[in-house]
């Protein structure tokens, strides 16, 4: 009978195999790192920019929705990096005169010569007004909303008393030392008015530049303010904060006074920068100085 024997023999790696098994996977893995490094910092280039895009796209827009809806000639410049206008709310058309039919009586209503706390609104509110808000009628010259003279408290609003008469009634109160009663300024004709909320009168829009090696340093605030002929560009502690990493901020305006004052022009750049990573923006608006 014959028997068979098998020697089985185990064998490892040496380490000559395993040093050549080492540099080859650091040679692969440095190959992969070279093709991989460029397309992982593009990316995380590119979520920079659009993060700072949208950071920036989202304020410019803000400013400029404000700038549309201002009190016509309200906007003023402290200097390029500081910009002030009233905002509104809503606006309406008011009587101007008594009904000529002579079997209405009891309307209210604004005039040239006799002033008046009291007027029907013809036009209806898409926001309605609140006792505390402020009313502005024939703003021409930012002088004027500014010191006050054409500005008033709104006391109360009320429907009309009757439908021929308007939507509603608005009865006015004093304002910094202007008493409740107001007449149509001379030479107005639009007959219109316009509601400035009562908890933000004044609305600054103030850019800080700078920058630390290759991150901006700057922000761009919105600054609210009761009405004030004096135009003030400090920024108070606890101001909002619309952007950060501001580098460079640059605001110009042109009201382009004239016969028609109807074009004036209003323009922000805007450029923010972190780690290395740029983005410039510039938005304009058309504002319309028609009171």
């Amino acid at each position: 009978m014959t028997h068979f024997s098998y020697s089985l023999r185990r064998r490892g790696f040496t380490l000559v195999e395993l040093i050549v098994a080492m540099v080859l996977i650091g040679a692969i893995g440095g190959i992969l790192a070279m093709q991989v490094k460029p397309t992982l910092a593009g990316y995380l280039a590119v979520g920079k920019r659009a993060a700072l895009t949208d950071q920036a796209d989202s304020a410019l827009r803000r400013i400029v929705t404000e700038v549309r809806s201002a009190v016509p000639n309200s906007l003023r410049l402290g200097d390029a990096r500081c910009l002030e206008l009233v905002p509104t709310t809503d606006g309406g058309r008011y009587r101007a005169g008594p009904d000529v039919l002579p079997a209405r009586t009891g309307e209210t209503h604004l005039d040239f010569d006799v002033p008046s706390k009291q007027f029907d609104v013809l036009t209806s509110f898409t926001v309605e007004p609140r006792q505390g808000d402020l009313l502005v009628i024939g703003n021409q010259n930012n002088a004027d909303v500014y010191s006050g003279v054409n500005v008033r408290t709104i006391d109360k609003v009320e429907p009309a008393p009757a439908a021929w008469m308007g939507e509603r009634r608005i009865t006015l109160g004093a304002y910094r030392g202007q008493p409740a009663e107001i007449a149509i300024p001379n030479g107005y004709t639009g007959g219109r008015f316009v509601v400035v909320p009562g908890g933000q009168q004044a609305v600054s829009y103030i850019c800080t530049e700078g920058r630390d090696q290759d991150t901006g340093t700057g922000q761009l605030l919105r600054v609210v303010r009761p009405i004030d002929s004096a135009q003030s560009c400090g920024v108070p502690a606890g101001a909002p904060v619309l952007a950060n990493k501001v580098e460079r901020c640059v605001i110009t305006y042109s009201p382009n006074h004239g016969a028609t004052q109807q074009s004036g022009f209003m323009q922000m750049q805007l450029t923010l920068l972190d780690a290395g990573e740029s983005v410039s923006l510039t938005l304009g608006a058309h504002v319309n100085n028609v009171p």
